[in-house]
């Protein structure tokens, strides 16, 4: 079964040209678009998607407000901005408000794809520089007491890599190992951290 993606971007050509990526794409299917939040809201509770991608600056109602509203009806929905501000206020309320992912506009399309398929797969891709800025903030945020000695050593040296903004796919080859045994040293992570997103569990590390 093909991923389900719905578009919210308020420009045409570029909701358009996602639309294509998408439809051309081995496993992946557009479901819908919309131009605006407002219209977004309405649609995508009827629609229900199995990812949305979402711009930012939207005309009337921004993108992180939809997105928190969408949550609230369909808390189950995976929402992925899709934007070109990364300044880190825009990241944060962005992730508070329920997204999974953080990608800016200029990402290629192979890898839009790869994070698409990540967060379907339960985990939370950033734009590798989005990731640093978060590890920035949260290193600059001081060091306090984290449960991340109980981790293995192959456990740290996977979410290093996630602080460092890789993806599943790139950590098992940096680490020659396969992507399900990333995905399960992963669950381990979160279990041992008690967290549930990929931001959690970098902020720990970094802290620790």
């Amino acid at each position: 079964m093909p991923i389900t993606v719905s578009i919210v971007e308020d420009n045409e050509q570029l909701r358009g040209t996602l639309a294509r990526v998408l439809n051309r794409a081995e496993g992946f299917r557009c479901l819908s678009q919309y131009g605006t939040a407002e219209a977004a809201l309405e649609g995508l509770v009827k629609d229900r998607p199995e990812v949305v991608l979402m711009d930012i600056n939207l005309p009337g109602m921004n993108g992180v407000e939809c997105v928190r509203r969408l949550k609230q009806v369909v808390p189950s929905l995976l929402v992925v901005m899709l934007t070109v501000y990364e300044d880190t206020e825009n990241i944060f309320n962005a992730l508070a408000a329920g997204a999974a992912g953080y990608l800016l506009k200029r990402t290629k399309s192979a890898e839009l794809l790869e994070a698409l398929r990540e967060v379907h797969r339960g985990g939370s891709p950033m734009t590798t520089h989005i990731a640093r800025k978060v590890t920035q903030s949260f290193q600059r945020a001081g060091p306090s007491s984290s449960p991340t000695e109980n981790l293995s050593e192959r456990e740290q040296e996977v979410l290093d890599c996630l602080s460092q903004g890789f993806l599943y796919k790139e950590i098992a080859e940096k680490l020659g190992i396969s992507y399900e045994t990333v995905h399960t040293y992963i669950r381990r992570i979160y279990e041992k951290l008690q967290v549930r997103t990929r931001t959690e569990a970098v902020a720990k590390f970094l802290r620790r």
